[in-house]
């Protein structure tokens, strides 16, 4: 039996949630298109879609909801909310958003031109969106072992440095604005950076004058593994780890709704000056005006406090463990799952659980449906539907097919997870008789959010 370190919180108030038959299931998965996100969260028993804005807040943050000063210039929960990017960040200026996209858009916008490239370690999908809406060609330099599930390795999110250099070779510095950086990288199943790969990027980049700019969504998260995994931080806390992290940055664009710990909100953090100006010139036409960025002061207030409170080592070590028991439950059984287990959500590998589906008949997003149908499980695809279409129109194919289990932060005990875990084992167990699925709507961008599908005859 797996170990599960017990939540270092108590309940206080209860939510509850929808119970079904499988027969209904059957009944709103077909209404939803078979689309995982179509489906209303009242018909959901165990809401594993996203970790993004689906944390529960403490009783500091929701007394801090009752200090919101809603004053449209200079709200002083902006500046709380400055303070603590200060701080804990070390970044020396902030432009709050609605949400981590507003941040992606404004940094988008002022640094990219068209024929730039932006090298990453691993797309993600608004991320590439806004990169490429601004003439931008994203270019993953991840090493190649992020691309395969089965590889253990303790930093599976580093960048290569040789695929860096070959693409500054190839390209020029002066066609490279930044390098994007995700800490963790969620595309690759939640891996992280260790902070030696962090300072070899640091150094190529300033060898030619470009900019490192962060995807800092799960940044505590990657500091545990770090604290856990790399040589000369185990006795240095979370936050110490934190810090040196951001140093290496010359700003990051920040989701509050991950590790921030509240439902909405975001920022964009620079150490620009002159980039900081473009940003508020832009923040105010996209989002409202600098002090504010499309959040209410209430929501400022809640995310200053939810930025110190990630640091809690007690925690953020039982976010991760709570993850890493899922993902054992899982291996222990042979169900195949990208390893290691990453920080915010396990991975179901779609390719290898159901072989005989091709990725063209959509296996993750067929997956995703049984797992909803078979328990009442919400989960997200991964694969080739995220993965959208090249500017030609043609399917990306990205090596991961995943169906990804992501757990939001202080919502569910460790009797949820062994329901996940159950009903996942049970499909495994059935598999061969999962069929795939076929596209019968597609939009025009980000299509895994509205897509829909009919089972294949």
């Amino acid at each position: 039996m797996k170990n599960y370190i017990a939540e270092p919180f108590k309940i206080k108030m209860v939510e509850p949630i929808f119970m079904s038959s499988k027969e209904e299931r059957v009944v709103i998965i077909k209404e939803a298109g078979y689309n995982t996100f179509l489906i209303p969260s009242g018909k959901v028993f165990i809401d594993l879609l996203t970790d993004s804005g689906t944390s529960a807040m403490s009783e500091n943050q929701w007394a801090a909801m009752m200090l919101g000063d809603e004053a449209y210039a200079g709200s002083k929960n902006f500046e709380h909310l400055e303070e603590a990017v200060k701080k804990v960040y070390g970044f020396k200026y902030l432009v709050p958003t609605h949400q981590g996209r507003g941040a992606e858009n404004l940094l988008s916008n002022i640094m990219i031109q068209p024929g730039d490239y932006i090298p990453g370690n691993m797309y993600f999908t608004t991320t590439r969106a806004h990169q490429e809406m601004n003439g931008g060609i994203f270019v993953d330099v991840i090493i190649d072992e992020a691309h395969d599930p089965g590889a253990e390795l303790p930093f599976k999110g580093d960048v290569d440095l040789e695929k860096l250099q070959k693409l500054i070779d190839k390209v020029g510095a002066e066609k490279i604005p930044y390098i994007c950086v995700a800490v963790t990288v969620n595309m690759a199943g939640g891996q992280p950076v260790s902070m030696k790969n962090l300072r070899d990027v640091r150094a190529l980049a300033d060898k030619y004058g470009i900019k490192v700019m962060y995807d800092a969504t799960r940044c505590v998260e990657n500091a545990f593994f770090i604290k856990e995994r790399e040589e000369g931080y185990g006795d240095k806390s979370t936050a110490e780890i934190l810090k040196e992290m951001m140093s290496y940055a010359d700003g990051c664009t920040m989701s509050g709704k991950k590790d921030c710990l509240v439902n909405i909100g975001g920022f964009l953090a620079l150490n620009d000056e002159d980039l900081f100006i473009k940003a508020t010139q832009l923040v105010v036409v996209y989002e409202g005006l600098q002090t504010y960025g499309g959040m209410a002061g209430r929501d400022m207030e809640a995310m200053a406090r939810g930025i110190y409170e990630a640091l809690d080592e007690n925690y953020i070590r039982h976010r991760i463990h709570q993850v890493r028991y899922l993902g054992e439950k899982l291996m222990d059984k042979g169900i195949p799952i990208v390893r290691p287990v990453g920080g915010h959500a396990v991975f179901l590998d779609a390719k290898k659980f159901l072989p005989h589906i091709p990725q063209d008949d959509f296996p993750a997003q067929a997956l995703a449906a049984e797992l909803y149908i078979d328990s009442g499980v919400r989960a997200m695809e991964r694969g080739i539907v995220s993965a959208g279409r090249d500017s030609q129109g043609n399917n990306y194919y990205p090596e991961l097919e995943l169906v990804r289990l992501t757990i939001p932060r202080r919502v569910y005990t460790a009797s949820h997870m062994d329901i996940v875990a159950d009903s996942v084992i049970q499909l495994y167990e059935k598999r061969d008789q999962i069929k795939g699925l076929k596209m019968v709507y597609e939009p025009p961008v980000l299509r895994f959010f509205t897509a829909r599908f009919e089972p294949l005859k």
